[in-house]
């Protein structure tokens, strides 16, 4: 396929017999999300006055240098003040599929060929806080989506030309070292018409080190994951099963032990994975937990690289108060809507309606609402689950109360109506962070 030879012609919304995108083996991270989100958290949670200072200081001494969002001559836009009360976030965290400097495992000759330097930004997830920071869409963006890519400056110096029509995990490569995360925040902006002004990377490792300081996650499975293409192999039996470390990073790469193998049915599996470490995180207290919320944020701080617009305690404390306000049921992990590329069974294309619908609701920063039926292909729901959810409702200041740690935080069968909410179609996937999912191999 050419760079600029396919026409982009308005796609058809009725869903298409699933199709396995990206079918070459590719170990690709993906569940550090929220983990990302946390860390933002970390200075609000610790304390407050110097000991919250101290604490900060002491994380960005580890912090990887910093990079900026603007291109060689071009100024990004200041980034707006953030309060408990108003502003709006759109913050970045892209994975690269990078071997160099990831160990045992990745150092053979057939993984180097597959990926070295800068690598390609095979996850790619969006973060947008509404201005009233009442609510929260986590929004993944495929990496085999066929999409235009902007100029972009690499680390030559030189400019790598634009594209009509590129898949989105060469933005990064395009933009190398220095720019490359430039590329994909402007890439991502273009798509969806937000500034992005806060963006994050991280590698294989880097979600290893994560998974471990987080301290397991607790997934429902509802069938067997079976996964030799993964490192370590995944075998893991039905039920309750806590995963960690590499293990847990295994199960966020998977591709052929969930869904229908497709790059699509492991987006709908990491939600599944988020979702519970949300759940997880509020029920056992982890954000009012000093020393666990260090933790994390020493060990990002360690192993992502950040923008410049990151790398700051006081942007730190303000991102961390829009967070807090966000209750489970108002945290909404989607998949950009996306229809199979007629022309090549690996590839999908933007769909055209449910797209637009998507982004009005973002640049209106108006909350989205997902269809009853809206999940993705490697999660049911847990039969077991309570079907109340226990969210405390917003207070007069429009923060909420999370539940007692070791109560339920589930969702109703369908998701909560909003007269203000955007409602998506019922082929954009995805769920609330409060419904609670297992990962299954197929539902096809």
């Amino acid at each position: 396929m050419s760079d600029d030879g396919r026409a982009h012609a308005e796609q058809s919304t009725t869903p298409a017999p699933p199709t396995r995108h990206g079918r070459l083996p590719r170990r690709s991270p993906f569940g550090f999300v929220l983990r990302g989100i946390a860390v933002v958290a970390a200075v609000a949670v610790v304390g407050s006055g110097s000991i919250a200072a101290i604490a900060t200081w002491q994380v960005l001494q580890n912090a990887q240098p910093s990079v900026s969002l603007a291109m060689p001559g071009t100024t990004a836009k200041k980034a707006p003040a953030l309060t408990a009360q108003s502003g709006e976030v759109n913050m970045l965290l892209v994975a690269t599929d990078t071997r160099d400097g990831q160990g045992a495992g990745f150092d053979d000759a057939a993984n180097q060929k597959a990926s070295n330097g800068v690598g390609n930004n095979d996850t790619n997830i969006l973060v947008h806080i509404s201005a009233d920071h009442t609510n929260m869409s986590v929004i993944s963006f495929p990496r085999d989506l066929v999409i235009p890519i902007p100029a972009c400056t690499n680390d030559d110096g030189a400019v790598t030309p634009a594209s009509s029509a590129a898949m989105l995990n060469t933005a990064l490569s395009r933009g190398g070292e220095k720019h490359g995360l430039a590329c994909v925040a402007s890439t991502i902006g273009k798509l969806t018409g937000l500034q992005i002004a806060y963006a994050g990377k991280i590698t294989f490792d880097g979600v290893v080190r994560m998974a471990d300081a987080v301290g397991g996650v607790t997934v429902c499975l509802a069938t067997p994951i079976k996964d030799d293409d993964v490192t370590p192999a995944l075998d893991l039996q039905p039920g309750n099963r806590e995963l960690k470390g590499a293990e847990a990073a295994a199960f966020l790469r998977s591709r052929h032990g969930v869904g229908d193998a497709s790059d699509l049915g492991r987006i709908s599996n990491q939600q599944t994975f988020m979702s519970a470490l949300a759940r997880q995180t509020v029920s056992a207290g982890t954000l009012t937990n000093p020393a666990k919320v260090l933790r994390l944020a020493d060990t990002a701080f360690k192993n992502m690289v950040l923008s410049d617009t990151l790398n700051d305690p006081a942007t730190l404390a303000r991102l961390a108060l829009a967070v807090n306000t966000v209750g489970l049921s108002n945290m909404v992990f989607l998949q950009f809507p996306v229809v199979d590329d007629p022309a090549d069974p690996a590839r999908v294309l933007v769909s055209e309606g449910p797209a637009a619908t998507l982004t009005a609701a973002l640049q209106a920063d108006e909350p989205v609402q997902l269809a009853p039926d809206s999940l993705g292909r490697s999660a049911v729901r847990d039969p077991d689950a309570p079907t109340a959810s226990p969210s405390a409702p917003a207070n007069a200041s429009g923060t909420t109360t999370p539940p007692a740690a070791g109560s339920p935080t589930t969702a109703p069968a369908t998701p909560r109506p909003s007269a203000s909410a955007a409602e998506l179609p019922n082929s954009v996937s995805g769920q609330t962070a409060d419904t609670v999912t297992c990962a299954a191999k197929s539902k096809y």
